[in-house]
């Protein structure tokens, strides 16, 4: 943890605590939000970092203690408490690998299929489900805002939230094409086929960030949502769908009952992928991007899902891979998030 610099983060702690202490602190709603928001987050790394301190001092003491009396109960708690150290100081390094711009916000997810239909389709809703159980293992809550069912089976296309600290700093690296190669469920012949879907994950744009929409650029229109039923009905035509006319960027919601709530959202969605655009061409204005159509790349992918004739998954970014496909498909993919934020620094 040589990077970790423990002292600046303290420094920076008190200056922001410093901030909110001030008279006019609360007047900007915005600003202190962000400064709160921001103390949160360093407050934790610091208490998580002091509480590792602690147990290390914890350890050096019962490791003198048990050279001294020979006791093999209390060199067993050693090596317990050591693996489990050794978690947590891995753990916290990671942490330390969240620095980029907006790696603490939630993240918005987007999940096409590419071409194949049906066999492309059930490989996005597998991957909406690999995303969904990691969520829920690393306690994040998703909201889907919009979904679009496959005729036969999977879907044509979703957008999700994952919420809580840090979604986007992990998921960003999951951004690309995702390849399954498998015998295909949808195949009478028993043949084997290969499928790709792109993932798309942006960071979801908080108050305190400015962008300028011109309304004028906006068209809007409300509909029926659609779906088999479950979650993903809904019999008003509440479901908004936004086109920002000059990039031809489109965002929908339905998850809301109320129009004004599903336009608020798709509203944040739209500034999301402004923000992403405007910062890829390196232009100042909303008003100058290009907005060019991008084709997407199927042969590019990031990594490939092989259930047959082996089971192995790869990662093409980093050379990391695992045996054990069914494992990743439930979720256990923190080893490929994780390795993709060290290959990247």
């Amino acid at each position: 943890m040589s990077h970790f610099d423990i002292s600046k983060l303290e420094e920076e702690l008190k200056k922001l605590e410093t901030e909110t202490l001030k008279e006019n602190f609360w007047q900007d709603v915005k600003n202190s939000n962000k400064i709160l928001a921001r103390i949160k987050i360093v407050k934790n790394k610091v208490f998580t970092y002091k509480e590792i301190e602690q147990e290390l001092q914890n350890l050096k003491e019962l490791t003198e203690l048990a050279n001294m009396e020979e006791d093999e109960e209390i060199a067993r708690d050693i090596i317990k408490n050591t693996n489990k150290l050794e978690k947590e100081v891995e753990k916290l390094g990671i942490a330390t690998l969240l620095s980029g711009k907006y790696d603490s916000n939630h993240a918005i997810v987007t999940i096409h299929p590419g071409a194949g239909g049906t066999e492309s389709q059930d490989w996005a809703e597998m991957l909406y489900r690999m995303y969904t159980r990691w969520a829920d293992k690393s306690g994040y809550t998703v909201t889907e805002l919009d979904y679009l069912e496959g005729e036969e089976a999977g879907i044509k296309s979703v957008t999700f939230e994952i919420i809580g600290e840090y979604a986007y700093g992990y998921m960003k690296g999951e951004m690309g094409v995702h390849r399954l190669v498998r015998i295909s469920p949808f195949d009478s012949g028993g043949r084997r086929h290969t499928s790709f879907a792109s993932v798309e994950v942006l960071p979801e744009i908080t108050d305190d960030i400015e962008i300028d929409i011109n309304p004028d650029d906006l068209r809007v229109d409300t509909y029926r949502a659609s779906g088999a039923g479950g979650q993903h009905i809904n019999k008003t035509s509440s479901a908004v769908r936004i086109t920002h006319i000059p990039t031809n960027i489109v965002v929908a919601c339905q998850s809301e009952r109320s129009q004004i709530q599903n336009r608020e959202t798709a509203m944040r969605m739209l500034k999301s992928k402004l923000l992403d655009l405007k910062e890829k061409e390196h232009k100042e204005k909303i008003e100058d991007l290009k907005g060019e159509q991008r084709e997407i790349a199927w042969g590019s992918q990031i990594r490939s899902y092989v259930f047959c004739p082996y089971t192995m998954v790869k990662d093409h970014r980093t050379n990391y891979e695992v045996g054990n496909v069914e494992a990743v498909m439930d979720g256990k993919i923190d080893d490929f998030m994780e390795s993709y934020l060290k290959f990247s620094k």
